[in-house]
C-alpha cells in the first residue's frame, strides 16, 4: 500500500510541476500598436491618420482637400482623386494597398454624386474583390468637402 501511495505522490508531483511549467511558459502575444501620421497634411488636428494594431489598420476619416489651399477643389472629380490618393498614402505608410481594405464608409453631402464617385473609386483597385462599403448622406463636411472616407484594412 505504501508503494502505491508513494507512486501516486510522485506522479502528482511530476504532473503539478509540468502544469506549472507549461502555464508559465505560455507567452501572451499582444498586438503591436503603431501610429501612422503623414506629414504636411492640409489640416493640423488632434488625431492620427491611422492606427495599425497587429495586421489591422484603422483609418481616420479623410476629406479630399487640396494641400495648397486646405479646401476642397471646385471640380468634384479632383476632390475624389485627392481623397483616394491620400488614402493610398496612408495605406502605403502601413505597407498596404487599396486591395487590403475590408470596409469603407463614405459620407457624402450630395447623394446624387454617387454615380460620379463609383468609377473613380473602382479605378483605385487591382482586384474585383472590393471591400464592403457604405455610402451615406451627410449634412455638411469641413472645408467645403463633399466626401469623407474612413476605412479598415487588413494586411493580406
Amino acid at each position: 500500500m505504501n508503494r502505491r501511495i508513494s507512486f501516486l505522490v510522485v506522479v502528482l508531483a511530476v504532473a503539478g510541476f509540468l502544469t506549472v511549467r507549461g502555464a508559465l511558459s505560455q507567452v501572451t502575444i499582444q498586438p503591436t500598436r503603431k501610429v501612422i501620421k503623414l506629414a504636411g497634411g492640409p489640416i493640423e488636428a488632434p488625431f492620427s491618420d491611422a492606427i495599425l494594431s497587429g495586421n489591422t489598420l484603422y483609418l481616420a476619416g479623410r476629406i479630399g482637400l487640396d494641400p495648397k489651399t486646405g479646401k476642397a477643389p471646385e471640380k468634384t472629380e479632383d476632390e475624389i482623386k485627392l481623397l483616394l490618393d491620400s488614402e493610398k498614402d496612408v495605406l502605403a505608410a502601413a505597407g498596404m494597398t487599396m486591395d487590403d481594405l475590408v470596409y469603407v464608409q463614405i459620407a457624402c453631402t450630395d447623394l446624387s454624386l454617387f454615380e460620379k464617385f463609383n468609377p473613380i473609386y473602382k479605378s483605385y483597385f487591382t482586384t474585383k474583390d472590393y471591400p464592403a462599403r457604405e455610402f451615406i448622406g451627410a449634412g455638411s463636411l469641413l472645408r467645403g468637402g463633399h466626401f469623407e472616407l474612413q476605412a479598415i484594412a487588413v494586411k493580406k
